[in-house]
């Protein structure tokens, strides 16, 4: 598909954590990640989030990149120990009030906010209380949610309340390479279970202060396929995969219930944190669906190989070849645009005239391109990848899947988490010695996306 819809909203993403920096500035309490950063051994080279790319310092400046770029829409998150140090009540002013800038300066640039309220960035206080894996969590979250609907519901007309749940609970909380760090497969379930809560209760909050606000949530989908779909071994991992990376949120916002393969296997780590009426809860209306995807995954016969990075196999006790097959990304990641379309067709098929208009809130890939000698950064890597994935969600529309937008990530190179700065996904180039900023070639393709609201003449 060369056109896109009319009024299809292109756009960049980016996360507080990632690129603010300030992290000890204006009364911005401790969060999760700065805990963690500091943990030897957790982040490559002890790198944190304590700089960035120093967005707070330089929002009219990033603004300005966001308009050369042409973005018609900018995706980005709030911190949460910004506004509320502690997580409680106490608000920080300064916090609201930089957040208040942004929006301004975004909407006076004709760009339209996408607020993402909860991008990892937990309060280390509630942490303390047992965060995610804390029930408490649920009203914590909803209170936050009301105070950010009532500060900037006004102006934001589209929110998601948290990014990737599935990374809070698996990668934090069952891997435990992301903060917290914790290792313990019935938390992970916990954290899980309390993401889907604390979506359908700041949903609400959201709109009982504010009734048009867009609320949808945010779920990173890896596609899992069987290299051999008759073996039996194969098939169930592919079940299993799909169930608890997909299905655990897809199920429960829309049909009020988890998946079946999970719960006869791990109901019992599963139903005591399950009280009645949360089944309910989760299956809040969502005005949209945002989708974050970056790769699938080949699921083949155990070879006694390592799992793919991130992946949680062994946590499901599952005896299969995660490895991913080349050429890979700077991440280790598979290239399998085709995927992409094909997995949004899944949902146009499960759910019908019941499924949201979909927002791609994040996709993009990592690659270490430098400034070349003609002071350019000649990432055609990047192009020849955005240009794929594109066009694989053009084929899903023609499919008649409801896909109103594209965020690109990232808008910059940025604090990469556990990974630190050695990953690059943006199409800004960060210098993090001077926080130079310069546009890629990718950056300036993808500008010519947006002008011609397609892939033609590129």
């Amino acid at each position: 598909m060369s056109k896109f819809p009319d009024n299809f909203l292109w756009g960049a993403a980016t996360a507080a954590y990632q690129i603010e920096g300030a992290a000890q500035e204006d009364g911005r309490g401790v969060s999760i990640w700065d805990t963690f950063s500091r943990i030897p051994g957790k982040v490559i080279n002890g790198d944190t989030g304590d700089v960035a790319c120093d967005h707070y310092h330089r929002v009219p400046e990033d603004i300005a990149l966001m308009k050369e770029l042409g973005l018609k829409a900018y995706r980005f998150s709030i911190s949460w120990p910004r506004m509320f140090p502690n997580g409680d009540g106490v608000r920080e002013e300064r916090g609201f009030t930089f957040y208040n800038k942004l929006i301004d300066g975004l909407i006076e640039a004709g760009i339209t906010p996408l607020m993402t309220l909860y991008h990892w960035d937990l309060p280390q206080a509630l942490q303390d209380k047992g965060g995610w894996a804390n029930r408490e969590i649920v009203q914590a979250f909803a209170d936050y949610a009301t105070a950010v609907s009532q500060a900037f519901g006004d102006r934001v007309k589209m929110m998601a309340p948290i990014n990737e749940p599935w990374c809070v609970a698996w990668l934090g909380h069952g891997l435990g390479v992301h903060a917290p760090g914790i290792t313990d497969r019935k938390q992970a379930f916990a954290a899980a279970h309390h993401t889907v809560l604390a979506h359908g209760a700041a949903a609400r909050a959201i709109r009982a202060v504010h009734p048009d606000v867009k609320v949808g949530p945010v779920l990173n989908q890896d596609y899992f396929f069987a290299s051999d779909p008759t073996n039996p071994d194969v098939a169930h991992a592919v079940d299993v995969l799909d169930a608890q990376a997909n299905r655990w949120w897809m199920d429960a916002i829309f049909h009020g219930k988890y998946p079946d393969v999970l719960m006869a296997k791990f109901g019992s780590e599963i139903t005591p944190w399950i009280k009645d009426g949360d089944m309910e809860l989760a299956q809040t209306h969502n005005d949209f669906l945002g989708i974050n995807h970056y790769w699938s995954t080949k699921v083949k016969p155990s070879t006694g190989t390592a799992p793919m990075q991130f992946n949680t196999s062994d946590l499901f006790d599952l005896d299969v070849d995660t490895t991913p097959e080349g050429p890979l990304t700077d991440m280790g990641w598979p290239i399998t645009p085709k995927n992409f379309g094909e997995g949004l067709i899944r949902w146009k098929h499960e759910l019908g005239d019941r499924l949201p208009d979909i927002y791609i809130t994040e996709n993009g890939v990592a690659y270490d391109d430098g400034i070349g000698g003609d002071g350019k950064i000649n990432d055609t890597r990047r192009i020849s990848y955005l240009n794929d994935y594109i066009s694989s969600v053009g084929d899903a529309i023609q499919a008649g899947v409801p896909v109103k937008g594209y965020f690109e990530w990232s808008l910059m190179d940025n604090y990469e988490w556990s990974l630190g700065y050695g990953k690059r996904f943006g199409i800004v180039h960060m210098n993090y010695e001077t926080l130079v900023r310069t546009i890629k070639e990718s950056g300036r393709w993808y500008s010519r996306v947006i002008a011609n609201n397609g892939l033609s003449g590129n």
